[in-house]
């Protein structure tokens, strides 16, 4: 759906809805509004991220003090201000301070690009939000591997033909995907994880799906299942998810454990 179909949809739900003022933030779940004379409470889904405290969300919240706060029954409460209007969860979510019951795009970039109050969360949160069936651990000692940039892993990295690019937004790092593509090149590995696109490409929907934090971490997971069963080693499992070749997953296991250990003691 374009922005301005998005914008439109929002334009309508907020037709009917009660117009409130946003006198107070008390939590990134729970504010206060008020409509004529009458304050009430309103309480929003999902959980309040609050790794660096309370103080920094209430700073970052001073911006929602007198906008208009639309609610309706059945509906998802959405900000005004500005001439824009967004779903008031999933503008938390994306800034950092809610975790939401279903991690949608807009939160898995917050979780991964550390905004908000995961700033102060564990460089681990990420993984043990979006796996499934491995240890965060093993998976952020990997990513560090993979796709660390500036200390941390980074979700907007490829690597094309063994140099290492990292973009600023998922936008920029899609834009090369397609252009490789248009290449008929496949000889790229592709974010948090770095998925070879040659051999694993058809695992995903497609290039922007492939990006996608969540989904990324999913197939690292299935890869290194598939190691563990054809190897019967934890140690070659890891090893293996660069390559079966002693010489080149040794160093590899090493750097690994390095991350690994590093990430215990934090």
């Amino acid at each position: 759906m374009t922005k301005f179909g998005v914008a439109a949809l929002l334009a309508l739900a907020a037709i009917g809805a009660a117009a409130q003022t946003i006198e107070a933030v008390v939590s990134p779940t729970a504010l206060v509004v008020r409509e004529g004379a009458a304050a009430r409470v309103v309480t929003l889904p999902g959980k309040p991220v609050l790794y660096c405290g309370l103080n920094p969300f209430l700073g970052w919240s001073a911006r929602l003090i007198g906008a208009t706060l639309r609610t309706a029954p059945g509906r998802e409460p959405v900000v005004e201000g500005n001439g824009r209007s967004l779903p008031l969860v999933a503008l938390l979510a994306r800034d950092g301070w809610l975790r939401p019951e279903h991690l949608d795009d807009g939160a898995q970039v917050a979780l991964v690009e550390r905004r908000g109050g995961w700033a102060c969360a564990p460089k681990t949160e990420a993984f043990a939000q979006m796996s499934a069936k491995v240890d965060p651990r093993i998976l952020a000692g990997i990513a560090m591997n993979e796709s660390a940039y500036r200390g941390r892993p980074w979700p907007w990295t490829l690597n094309v033909a063994g140099r290492g690019m990292y973009f600023a937004t998922r936008e920029d790092a899609h834009a090369t995907i397609q252009q490789l593509l248009a290449a008929k090149r496949c000889d790229f590995d592709v974010g948090i994880m770095q998925i070879n696109w040659c051999y694993h490409g058809k695992r995903f929907a497609s290039a922007w799906d492939a990006l996608s934090p969540a989904t990324n971490i999913r197939v690292a997971e299935t890869l290194l299942v598939d190691n563990l069963q054809r190897s019967g080693s934890a140690m070659k499992a890891v090893a293996w998810y660069h390559s079966a070749d002693p010489a080149r997953g040794g160093p590899y296991f090493s750097r690994f454990m390095n991350h690994f250990q590093a990430l215990q003691r934090k």
